[in-house]
């Protein structure tokens, strides 16, 4: 299984997708094509548990991992869930929550999270790599499932970066005492698209990027532009469909629907990858706040990422840039080669981007407020860099 970028510039294997976290191009890593879970498997799924058909859909992508050894670190991972990692829970007739919730921090990314240090770990040795490597995360709220999935693995360093005012009190203590020898944490003033922009430009900058590897270390992410992060979430949409069927509530082959509570994306489009896949869904149902830019993008066409922000109660839910939004714009039509065959273009409108494929179109102003955030985010990524990723790296007792 080959992955490329979104931008259409670089293709490689599932270890370096994961190890390099984002293209070298500043695109994300998307599946050239994507497998399929035939329907003897989609059957044999069904008396699996949690952790198997995890193994049984992940390897689909990355097959150059030893199967066994996937399966085994899978059960280590889940252990820590109970007995049902993702329980299926009825609500109401024909209405279900998948709980999501039964990992070591509450947060729905301990799913992703517990095994992608097992991705990372089993990725650098296959590209024979020596270096540590140092994994960046700009979070919202669920930094600590980040944190405690790295929390004292050898040979990785994690930095979690969240804003300042936009998380929860409860969230904020969570990650400012999290424990480990290898963990650190920095508050940013700005929101999370600022965060995650300063992180994703330390990535794409050959300048930074050279002078963390004098120090040893190589660059990852554990955000969901990461495609080891992405992909686990896949399995959980397998796995409530499997429960549904064992439960007689429907029977093999019917559609179900998915309601996804939607910021940054990742996770109704791992719902997306797993309809690619052949899981029989009909709607996903892409659920917003008032910061509806997504909704609107979805039943629109036009997505404006300069809309005015609406604090809600839950402060992660303010997005207006989400990254793994292009990882949806790839798949379109049969591979992500499509985007290959897009261009960008000038718009009429003076001074604005648009992205046309087929009927979608992605505007991005070019007001001078827009360029005041851009202004602003640069300075947020090079503060960012100088005063607390190259310090840190540097202290004594990892190095």
């Amino acid at each position: 299984m080959k992955f490329i970028s979104t931008r259409g510039g670089e293709t490689v294997s599932g270890a370096e997708a994961i190890v390099k976290g984002i293209a070298s191009d500043g695109g994300l890593f998307v599946p050239e094509t994507f497998p399929k879970i035939s329907d003897e498997e989609m059957e044999a799924m069904l008396g699996m548990d949690y952790a198997e058909r995890a193994a049984t859909v992940l390897f689909k992508f990355f097959d150059e991992f030893d199967r066994e050894e996937m399966l085994q670190s899978m059960k280590e991972a889940y252990v820590r869930f109970g007995d049902d990692p993702a329980p299926l829970v009825r609500i109401d007739e024909g209405k279900y929550i998948l709980e999501l919730f039964h990992g070591p921090t509450c947060a729905f990314k301990d799913m992703a999270l517990c095994i992608l240090p097992y991705f990372l770990k089993k990725s650098s040795a296959i590209l024979g790599i020596k270096e540590d490597v140092l994994v960046l995360t700009a979070t919202s709220d669920t930094g600590k499932a980040a944190l405690e999935g790295f929390k004292d693995r050898e040979g990785v360093k994690i930095q979690v970066f969240y804003p300042e005012e936009g998380v929860s009190p409860m969230q904020k203590l969570f990650m400012t005492t999290q424990e480990g020898k290898n963990v650190s944490v920095v508050a940013v003033k700005g929101n999370f698209d600022d965060c995650q922009s300063a992180v994703k430009k330390i990535f794409t900058s050959g300048e930074y990027t050279t002078k963390i590897k004098e120090k040893g270390y190589l660059l990852s992410s554990a955000n969901s532009i990461n495609i080891g992060r992405l992909l686990p979430q896949i399995a959980y949409y397998f796995s409530a469909y499997c429960d549904l069927v064992t439960s007689e509530q429907i029977q093999t082959g019917e559609e179900a629907d998915f309601t996804v509570p939607t910021g940054n994306f990742g996770n109704i489009l791992a719902a997306y990858y797993a309809k690619k896949m052949g899981l029989p869904v009909g709607r996903l149902l892409c659920a917003s706040n008032k910061n509806n830019v997504l909704t609107d993008f979805i039943r629109t066409g036009n997505y404006m990422r300069s809309a005015p922000s609406i604090k809600p109660c839950r402060p992660p839910w303010i997005f207006f840039f989400p990254r793994t939004l292009n990882g949806l714009s790839t798949s379109f039509r049969a591979g992500a080669r499509s985007l290959r065959e897009s261009e960008w273009i000038r718009s009429p409108k003076r001074g604005s981007t648009v992205f046309r494929r087929r009927s979608l179109k992605i505007f991005a102003p070019n007001s001078r407020r827009a360029l005041r955030a851009r202004t602003t985010r640069s300075n947020v990524f090079t503060n960012i860099f100088r005063t607390t990723v190259i310090p840190w790296i540097r202290t004594p007792e990892w190095r």
